[in-house]
This record gives structure tokens, C-alpha cells and sequence, in this order.
């Protein structure tokens, strides 16, 4: 699949608002600001792209599943979902008020919210059971999970992929954002994935590597849905923790942040020429 470079430009955009908006979260007591703005490129081009689900499809069984399995990222998929019209971007100046749901993790009372994780290592599991359900159902949707790394650490993510495999889910995605850190540790320092490639193919899986931040290699990765083997896809997403703000990239203080205008000038500094 190819993208234009006008539709590379609005891609472009939609992240750079969503970044930014991640930041203005963060101004309302703070947020996980790195863990967001790895992932914040695969979100935009997963809804903007990929996802047959739209603000007037969220009761349609047939739609596509997006699950956020790293729930501390939460503030990327708010922004995203905000700026393409599931819910009022107004909402976001509330975060983590008592007066709306804009919360710490995914909430399903905001719209286009699935589930609502947060206790890492299972939504896998519960991306299986819909895509399983989906499949006997003879529903055409293809489940979507996105995955921290350091959540790889979790034996329930390897079970689920098991089990996947033995049941051919091919309408089944997993997407790593790999960005080298968890909390405020190397994930190779803590417990090492690498080969990763190599482990999530001998669970059965079908593995690419890309580029997180780069649209057309996304675009590539993702360009054949689902698998014509019949067996679950694994994305290995390698991303930049705090990407596009400079202070913040690959910085393992970069965990927790409250926001400051200076990040949010530093975003707009970075951006280069519109």
C-alpha cells in the first residue's frame, strides 16, 4: 500500500495535534507522557487507515477492534479518537476531573474506548476471545491489540499466543511498541525480549519489524489483513519513547511527566517547517 504525500502530510498533522494534546493532558496532573507519545504515530494510522470502526459503527459487531493494551497510554488514544470526531477534544481539557471520564486508563464510557485495560498482560487474552468469537460468529472484524515491551514480560501474553496459533486466529493483530524502556528501566537490562523476532515466530506468529514512527512502513506492515495463513500477526513497532519532543526522547525519567509550556514549545520547535 502507498500513500500519497498529501495524505502523508495529514497523517502527519493528526500526530502532531494528538502530541500535542498528550502534553495538555499532562497539564491537568499529569500523565505517562513517554509511554504516549511512542505510540501516538501507530495509533493515528491505525484509525485514520486501518480501523473499519467510525463514531456511527461503535454497536456494529461487524466493525474492527482496537484494543490498547499498555493502558497507561491511554492520553495518545484520547487525542486521536478526540480529533477524529468520537467524542468532544473539549472533553480532554477535563482529564482526570470527577466531572467527565477522561481518566489514568482506558475507560469504555468514552467513545470508541473497547476495553478497559490497564492490568498489563491481559488484553491479549481478551483480543483472542473476540476475535474467536468473531470468527464463529462468521463476523468479517479483525481484532487489533496493541502491546507494550516491557508487558511481553508477562506469561499471559505468550499463553494467549499460543492459543492463537491453535486456533488460527488470522483476524488477530498484535502490535509491540518497542521502545526499549519500561517504567524507568531498559527492558533488555530488566528481562530480556531480544530475539524477539525469533520468539514471537516460534509462538506461532506472523512477525514484521518496522519503523513506528514512519507511516509508510506501518502502511507496508499492514497492508494485507488479515492473514491468508490463518495465523495471528505480530508487528514489532520500533519506536522512540517521548518521540518529538527532544528532552524527553529514549529518557528513562521521561516515565511520568506533568506538562509545562516549555514542552509543549519544544514540540512546536521540533516540528520543523510546516
Amino acid at each position: 500500500m502507498s500513500l500519497s504525500p498529501s495524505r502523508i502530510k495529514e497523517l502527519e498533522q493528526l500526530a502532531f495535534t494528538a502530541r500535542l494534546r498528550v502534553l495538555q493532558m499532562a497539564a491537568h496532573g499529569g500523565c505517562f507522557v513517554g509511554a504516549a507519545l511512542s505510540c501516538v504515530d501507530i495509533l493515528a494510522y491505525l484509525y485514520a487507515e486501518v480501523l473499519r470502526v467510525t463514531p456511527r459503527t461503535l454497536d456494529d459487531s461487524s466493525r474492527d477492534y482496537f484494543l490498547l493494551s499498555k493502558g497507561h497510554a491511554v492520553p495518545a488514544q484520547y487525542a486521536v479518537l478526540a480529533e477524529l470526531g468520537f467524542f468532544e477534544a473539549s472533553r480532554l481539557e477535563r482529564h482526570l476531573s470527577t466531572e467527565d471520564d477522561v481518566y489514568w486508563h482506558p475507560n469504555r464510557a468514552v467513545p470508541g474506548v473497547e476495553f478497559q485495560s490497564g492490568s498489563l498482560g491481559h488484553s491479549l487474552s481478551v483480543g483472542i476471545g473476540i476475535a474467536l468469537d468473531a470468527r464463529r460468529a462468521g463476523d468479517p472484524c479483525r481484532v487489533f491489540v496493541l502491546l507494550g515491551d516491557g508487558e511481553l514480560n508477562e506469561g499471559s501474553i505468550w499463553e494467549g499466543l499460543l492459543v492463537a496459533r491453535a486456533q488460527a486466529l488470522g483476524n488477530l493483530v498484535l502490535i509491540v511498541d518497542r521502545n526499549r524502556l519500561q517504567a524507568n528501566v531498559e527492558t533488555e537490562a530488566l528481562v530480556p525480549l531480544e530475539p524477539l523476532s525469533d520468539k514471537l515466530r516460534a509462538f506461532g506468529a506472523l512477525v514484521s519489524e518496522v519503523d513506528g514512527h514512519s507511516f509508510e512502513a506501518l502502511a507496508a506492515a499492514l497492508a494485507a489483513l488479515p492473514s491468508a495463513e490463518q495465523r495471528p500477526i505480530a508487528i514489532i513497532a520500533n519506536t522512540v519513547r517521548g518521540k518529538g519532543v527532544p528532552s524527553l526522547e529514549g529518557r528513562t525519567n521521561a516515565w511520568f511527566v506533568h506538562g509545562s509550556p516549555a514542552l509543549i514549545e519544544e514540540l512546536n520547535q521540533n516540528r520543523g517547517p510546516a
